[in-house]
């Protein structure tokens, strides 16, 4: 494992609820509304990972029975920046984690004659500078995606970036690893890799159809 990938920039959440969970989203008998709770209910637990090392201040509350000295997050604000369409998927779960979070858009297409993706709409906060970037797609396979849309947000100006996906395939990891030296990545299981089409195996299928119920 330790040649896929690298351990300080890779993160992998082997939670025995996330993993109880992510079995019954592989499976084909699971149905698009249960499929659906399921990608938010993962992501919040992606997202508490993603977030462990924002700063924190204290402050002086008053409880009901005395004065106390507290902490709260300082300073950092967070972007959540789904990748269409299955990104989407993911949102709601972080925003239950982070009501605050202002939440982007990149909506990625391949070229029919290069293959490669590029971005047909793009909505960003005007200050993504200045905000942690939470890429999420729940699928990592070849990495193409993942990697022009990290090449938008650094154009873009944006700094602090972290990609949290669901499944990555090994293909996917070394890709997005090796476009971007700086970005952090998030997933709850690293798959065998993909197969002639490029679906990740064993997978779960294709998450957008799956989320959206158009099998």
């Amino acid at each position: 494992m330790a040649a896929i990938y690298d351990p300080e920039r890779v993160t992998l959440i082997d939670h025995p609820l996330v993993q109880h969970k992510l079995s019954i989203l592989r499976d084909r008998a699971t149905g698009t509304k249960q499929f659906r709770d399921l990608v938010g209910e993962l992501a919040l637990f992606e997202g508490y990972e993603a977030t462990r090392d924002l700063p924190l201040e204290n402050v002086e509350i008053e409880t009901p029975v005395r004065r106390a000295s507290c902490r709260q997050l300082s300073g950092k604000k967070l972007a959540i920046v789904p990748i269409l369409r299955a990104g989407l998927g993911m949102v709601d779960g972080l925003l239950e984690l982070v009501p605050s979070a202002r939440v982007g858009h990149i909506g990625m297409s391949r070229d029919e004659v290069t293959h490669r993706p590029h971005e047909y709409y793009c909505k960003l906060p005007g200050d993504i500078a200045e905000r942690v970037c939470l890429v999420v797609d729940p699928m990592l396979a070849t990495g193409g995606s993942a990697v022009a849309a990290l090449e938008y947000l650094r154009r873009q100006g944006a700094r602090d970036v972290r990609f949290l996906c669901i499944v990555a395939a090994p293909e996917g990891l070394r890709a997005l690893q090796a476009a971007d030296s700086a970005v952090r990545i998030f997933a709850c299981a690293i798959d065998e890799g993909l197969n002639e089409n490029a679906y990740i195996v064993p997978g779960l299928g294709d998450a957008g159809d799956r989320i959206f119920g158009t099998l």
